[in-house]
């Protein structure tokens, strides 16, 4: 049967898949035509532009009547209504509709051409100087160098997304780095992993045996490693893993692993392979906190002094203390590392303000710092003084292609006496260490956190193995103190630390479970909790005053449903005033986790040190620019305030915040929180996880979900083992 070609222009986007790149679009014919349903893969596609399409027809049962498109090319505009609307699409930078229309009214069908080859008379358009013409030819540019590459990545099942973060790395060079060596892609681009790199190099026509991909395979099965937190991997689980992953032999994979050797990227303990970096950091962590005690092993006054001073501290009107809480106070004061760990509402605070009173009387300078900067927010309003992240007291500097590095270290350290750092569980290795060099010898390093939170989401157990070892000063709180003890919130936090089941539903309580066992169901009652029941009963605000955490991604009570749900109730486009000012409604940007408006809570997925935002910040979108592509995010919780701007190739790194994942909620504190337990979700059903959800509220928390679930995360205190050698290392 032969194919039908048809030529028009792209009315209307009905659906795109980011992942597999399907799509259904309206095409409108020349001549006032009729439009047609088309459907089928394409590499990036927009409205407004003008395409040629050949295919069958096919009678879909639900939509009737589609053009399956097998090929097609996307050719110029010529109409000046086309060239309009390919310009007014917000796929160039600086060009909205108005700037679009003025634009074809000044130079009509020739346009396009004035852009490419004489930029400098865009200049001849109201509201365009010489930056903005500039900007404007090289987005359009950008634009058809972006087309061709993604044409290119059409054939090797690349998504959009995917392509866009391949051609941000390495612009018009991107089709010659893949053909060179696609495996470059997996070490280089973040979200782009092996197996996506590994396709591309079969498609290629790369033999299963290249060095290239043997090497690459190896280094990703360690990197996948350090992403469920271990520091090493036994040489044997190594090679389980990598012969899974790569299909070769023993002898061809210990062949890789001494070229990795042989390069300085891996290094091999006994039976236990690490990547150098972390090698060396876990060694020079247990040397550096082993210095550190030793030069600060002197108290700052005699015991009876700093009885004296904790006394004198009372007698001012600072906090009582208990016996445990005045051991830890002593501990910090008289020994150069100091961990002090416990439980809600066992007056951690208490202790970090007392000893942050003595060193002050004591003339001691110190540095407060937390691992996240709501972690470091909290921080400051807990104490009254400044706290930053680690990152940032530690003055941290990035430059592309030279990476991350920062000021403060072993030549240039802390200009402090003591530096006290909270929610001390989410310390991975690389950051302890980096930390712990930049303290000078004879300094304080005190390290407060709850050890029975989930630990750090990067490789390491930092806190659990300083413990473990014996070797420090280390307080344990334990002690309820009253007002803690009145919330429910607290009392079972411990009960379910303990593995006893928790208190439920008191009359007037702060501790809740709605029992539903059917996924669609739980789904519908938080959505209606966040929505509307807990703004009618706690007055709680629901984007604001509202967390919804869960175990996991993708299952119907997963974030990234729950995110979409809430979103369509709370943020839906109409319009009306959004959290933090901004005007809900108007106009939309699209990226890899969907669709993003102003008014929405959104998080910053990765680290991005260029513009100053880390892994977990929550902010809101408080504008969306038609004209520039852009998305301006206020992230008012991180340590320092600030507005940043996405374009349109940096909406990866944001997803929607109305839920998040239990592992992100980490060194947060909401009013409320709200949470499912199902037994979808057993894989993650564990003791820590369930802890750490309830903790993070201040005022109410809600479970929804069976009986059986709560259970099995209660009885479930295996903690995954993590391979580390910390607490070997500083063990005497």
């Amino acid at each position: 049967m032969d194919m039908t070609t048809l030529e028009g222009t792209v009315e209307k986007i009905n659906y795109t898949n980011e992942e597999t790149l399907y799509t259904v679009a309206r095409l409108a014919q020349p001549g006032g035509g009729s439009t047609v349903t088309f459907v089928g893969s394409f590499a990036r596609l927009n409205v407004g532009e003008r395409v040629r399409l050949t295919g069958d027809w096919v009678v879909h049962p639900e939509y009737g009547r589609q053009l399956q498109v097998d090929t097609y090319e996307v050719l110029p505009p010529t109409t000046v209504k086309g060239i309009e609307r390919y310009l007014g699409a917000g796929l160039i930078k600086g060009v909205g509709p108005a700037t679009a229309r003025r634009l074809v009214e000044a130079f009509g069908q020739d346009t396009l051409r004035v852009i490419e080859e004489r930029p400098e008379r865009l200049r001849e358009v109201e509201g365009i100087g010489q930056v903005k013409a500039e900007r404007i030819a090289a987005s359009l540019a950008e634009q058809r160098d972006l087309k061709e590459v993604m044409v290119f990545l059409q054939g090797y099942e690349v998504s959009s997304g995917f392509a866009l973060r391949l051609y941000r790395r390495y612009g018009r060079r991107t089709v010659e780095v893949i053909r060179d060596n696609p495996y470059r892609l997996a070490d280089e681009v973040f979200g782009v992993g092996f197996k996506t790199a590994d396709r591309i190099a079969r498609k290629l026509g790369m033999a299963p045996g290249d060095p290239r991909r043997l090497d690459a395979g190896l280094r990703y099965a360690l990197a996948e490693a350090t992403g469920e937190g271990h520091v090493y991997l036994p040489a044997e689980l190594l090679w389980r893993r990598a012969a899974e992953l790569l299909e070769a032999p023993e002898p061809e994979l210990k062949a890789s692993l001494g070229r990795l050797v042989s390069g300085g990227e891996v290094t091999i303990e006994g039976q236990d392979v690490f990547l150098t970096s972390l090698y060396r950091a876990e060694v020079g962590l247990a040397e550096r906190l082993r210095l550190l005690d030793q030069a600060a092993s002197l108290p700052l006054a005699a015991g009876d002094r700093i009885a004296g001073e904790i006394a004198a501290s009372l007698a001012q009107g600072g906090p009582a203390l208990g016996d445990e809480q005045q051991r830890a106070v002593a501990m910090a004061l008289s020994s150069g590392v100091t961990v002090i760990t416990g439980g809600p509402g066992t007056g951690k605070t208490t202790v970090i303000n007392t000893v942050l009173n003595l060193f002050r009387r004591f003339d001691q300078r110190v540095v407060l710092c937390a691992p996240t900067g709501r972690a470091a927010k909290r921080m400051t309003e807990a104490t009254g003084r400044q706290a930053s992240t680690v990152h940032r007291a530690l003055e941290y500097r990035y430059a592309p292609g030279q990476g991350l590095s920062f000021a403060r270290g072993e030549d240039n350290p802390l200009e402090a006496d003591a530096v006290v750092v909270d929610e001390a569980s989410m310390l991975d290795l690389s950051l302890c260490h980096h930390l712990a060099r930049a303290v000078r010898p004879g300094a304080r390093l005190i390290l407060v956190g709850d050890v029975d939170q989930l630990p750090a989401v990067g490789p390491g157990n930092v806190l659990r193995d300083i413990i473990a070892a014996g070797v420090f000063a280390t307080a344990r709180l334990t002690h309820i103190y009253r007002q803690a003890g009145e919330s429910l919130i607290v009392l079972n936090a411990h009960r379910i630390n303990r593995g006893e089941p928790p208190e439920l539903n008191r009359r007037d309580g702060d501790f809740f479970f709605i029992e539903e066992e059917d996924p669609e169901k739980i789904r519908a009652e938080m959505v209606q909790l966040v929505t509307r029941r807990l703004a009618d009963f706690r007055g709680l605000d629901p984007v604001r005053d509202i967390q919804v955490l869960s175990p996991m991604h993708r299952t119907p009570v997963g974030v990234e449903v729950l995110n979409r749900e809430l979103q369509e109730r709370l943020n839906p486009g109409r319009a009306a005033a959004g959290p933090a000012g901004a005007e809900r409604g108007g106009a939309e940007r699209t990226g890899p986790a969907g669709r993003f408006r102003p008014g929405d809570k959104v998080m910053q997925v990765r680290n991005d040190y260029q513009k100053g935002v880390f892994n977990g910040d929550i902010g809101w979108v408080v504008a969306i620019d038609d004209e520039e592509g852009e998305v301006t995010v206020s992230f008012p919780e991180s340590d320092v305030e600030r507005q940043v701007i996405y374009d349109r190739g940096e909406l990866d790194e944001l997803t929607l915040a109305y839920a998040i994942s239990v592992h992100k909620s980490q060194g947060s504190e909401y009013r409320a929180v709200v949470m499912p337990l199902t037994t979808q979700h057993y894989v993650m059903l564990q003791r820590n996880l369930l802890y750490t959800a309830i903790t993070r509220a201040r005022e109410l928390v809600v479970l929804v979900g069976t009986r059986k679930a709560m259970s099995v995360a209660i009885h479930n205190d295996q903690l995954q083992r993590r391979f580390t050698r910390l607490k070997e290392r500083l063990a005497p």
